[in-house]
This record gives C-alpha cells, sequence and structure tokens, in this order.
C-alpha cells in the first residue's frame, strides 16, 4: 500500500537520513503499511531518538538534533506550529515529531527490536503488530489521546487483536 502521506514520510526520512537520524513510522500511516488496510490517516506521526524523560524535559532539547531537524523541515516548506507538540504544516498536512527513546517506559517495546526497513535506500523503523498493538493500548490508557482521537484506537485495537490470534 502506497500513499500520498507514506511517500511524504519517505521523502522526510530521507532527509533524516542525511543528519544521520533514523526515524520510526508511527500512526495511522505506519499501521497502514503494516496491515495494508486503510486507516484513513490525519496526519504524519515520527519519532526520532531523544531524552527518554519525554515530556518532562523542556520541548526545544528533548529531540535530538532538533535544531538540525527544524532547519530540514523549512527547507522542505513545513513551518513549525507547535513546539510543545513538535508539530509542523505545510498544506494542510500535519507532521508531529515524538521520542523514540519513550517507547520501552510508555509501550513496553525495546527499540532494538524495531523492524528496520529501507525503500529505495531511506531507512526507518516500523512497529510489527505485536508492538503496534502494545503501543495502541498504551495510548488507549492515555485519556489526553483518548479525547482527542475519539477513542479511534480502539478499532485499531480490536482488529490487530483478531489479527494475531
Amino acid at each position: 500500500m502506497t500513499s500520498d502521506k507514506y511517500n511524504k514520510f519517505i521523502s522526510i526520512a530521507k532527509k533524516l537520513n542525511d543528519i544521520d537520524t533514523i526515524p520510526l513510522l508511527m500512526g495511522s500511516v505506519g499501521l497502514e503499511v503494516v496491515t495494508g488496510k486503510e486507516w484513513n490517516a490525519q496526519d504524519l506521526d515520527i519519532h526520532v531518538p531523544g531524552d527518554r524523560r519525554g515530556w518532562e524535559v523542556p520541548a526545544e532539547s528533548s529531540i535530538d538534533n532538533w535544531t538540525s531537524i527544524v532547519h530540514l523541515m523549512n527547507s522542505m516548506g513545513y513551518r513549525l506550529i507547535d513546539l510543545h507538540e513538535h508539530e509542523f504544516k505545510k498544506d494542510g498536512l500535519s507532521v508531529e515529531f515524538g521520542i523514540l527513546d519513550t517507547l520501552p517506559g510508555f509501550a513496553g517495546v525495546e527499540v532494538e527490536d524495531l523492524e528496520l526497513r529501507q525503500e529505495d535506500g531511506v531507512k526507518y523503523f516500523l512497529p510489527n503488530p505485536e508492538q503496534y498493538l502494545k503501543i495502541y493500548e498504551a495510548s488507549s490508557k492515555d485519556s489526553y489521546r483518548a479525547d482527542q482521537n475519539n477513542h479511534k484506537d480502539l478499532r485499531k485495537i480490536d482488529y490487530l487483536r483478531s489479527c494475531l490470534i
């Protein structure tokens, strides 16, 4: 399955690779790649290395190479609209950066267990179905995320559980 959002991710991931950063494709776009099923992705969720303490660290210093990431996103026409959420926008597409190193504490998914993929020389990580299930189960317990996503994660959890039985 190839979507416009996935292609945009690959373009961003290529630039991230150029600054020695291998991103993790998260969210619905990544789940679409894993399942081959349309999840109506609203945005791009990209995780990159950073401080494992996550929200406990000031936003401008929680992500490694943040200044370089801002520069490369600006060079691609994206504008930072929310520093706290590490959110950029371009032509109505929101791209949010999260911290890869928070995954073990948040969802019990070890970074070294993620699958490293390559497409046209672009390297990126992608969770497998079991890891996605852990991530969405952890996310569903987050009241802020549940309120923001109208509990859409529950549908993904049900689907992943049915696939893994």
